[in-house]
């Protein structure tokens, strides 16, 4: 009799693009894991920075703190905590961008801000969603009107298999960069992580249980150039990228995990039963 699928892993990430938190629970809040990128970086000219244009970030994390804030810390940084900035403080909201989204957030202040330049040695910005219920709508071509999402690529969760990665580094080990491999699960910066299932099952998924919350799977995942970045150097190679786009393209699109939306609010732990709903 084969295992039932079940939650092996759950990750959250405090600042979009800086390395994540594991956790043994978590709250699921209508736009996402609770304390799951609310905080961003952004350039001078509002444009989001992620590990694409700066692979470092991968080597600097956000741990979090009481209220909602974040410990910053980094290679050759002294830690910096940053409390959640309080909007009339700030002097009000600035408009960042997050691909084709622009979404009101609150600046985090003067020393986040020279902390995180002078890490990346360019000019930026630590920025706070404050209202996540109403300030970014998820595509209106995947989701319920007033459906929200966080500072995240573009939907509350990411869900992926250990079996698809299985998959996928036995393919990597078949081919011309079999050095590169086999790659962990941190190379896809997931949220909850299955497994007991068939290889690329979630591929179908279109409805889905975890434990006590119900979740729609709405889009499969297109990956970037982050996935090609190790997480624990910041050097960056061609795998997966590599491999997904030449054994598991979808819709043209080099596919790894799909995206979630909650359909109600609960909380998620490490071994509940994942039950497949359609």
């Amino acid at each position: 009799m084969s295992t039932p699928p079940v939650l092996t892993a759950l990750h959250f990430y405090p600042v979009k693009s800086l390395a994540g938190c594991a956790a043994p629970e978590a709250a699921v809040e209508p736009w996402g894991i609770a304390g799951d990128r609310r905080w961003m970086l952004a350039g001078a000219d509002g444009m989001m920075i992620t590990q694409r244009q700066q692979p470092r970030l991968a080597l600097a994390s956000a741990h979090p703190l009481p209220g909602g804030g974040v410990r910053l810390a980094a290679p050759g940084a002294d830690p910096l905590d940053v409390a959640v900035p309080a909007l009339a403080e700030a002097g009000g909201t600035v408009t960042v961008q997050v691909f084709r989204d622009k979404i009101e957030a609150v600046p985090a202040g003067a020393a986040a801000d020279a902390w995180i330049s002078a890490y990346l040695g360019i000019p930026a910005r630590l920025l706070h969603m404050d209202e996540p219920a109403s300030r970014r709508p998820i595509d209106p071509r995947y989701s319920l009107p007033g459906e929200t999402v966080s500072f995240a690529d573009g939907y509350p969760l990411l869900v992926t298999t250990l079996a698809s990665l299985d998959a996928l580094n036995a393919l990597i080990a078949e081919g011309d960069l079999p050095s590169e491999g086999p790659l962990p699960m941190n190379r896809f910066r997931p949220n909850v992580v299955v497994g007991g299932t068939e290889p690329w099952a979630e591929d179908g998924w279109q409805r889905l249980r975890i434990g006590e919350v119900t979740f729609r799977a709405v889009k499969d995942c297109a990956r970037c150039v982050v996935t090609t970045t190790d997480q624990s150097t910041a050097e960056r190679g061609k795998e997966p990228l590599r491999t997904l786009a030449r054994h598991h393209r979808i819709g043209g699109k080099a596919v790894f995990g799909r995206n979630l939306i909650p359909e109600h609010t609960g909380t998620v732990r490490v071994g509940d039963p994942v039950e497949i709903l359609g």
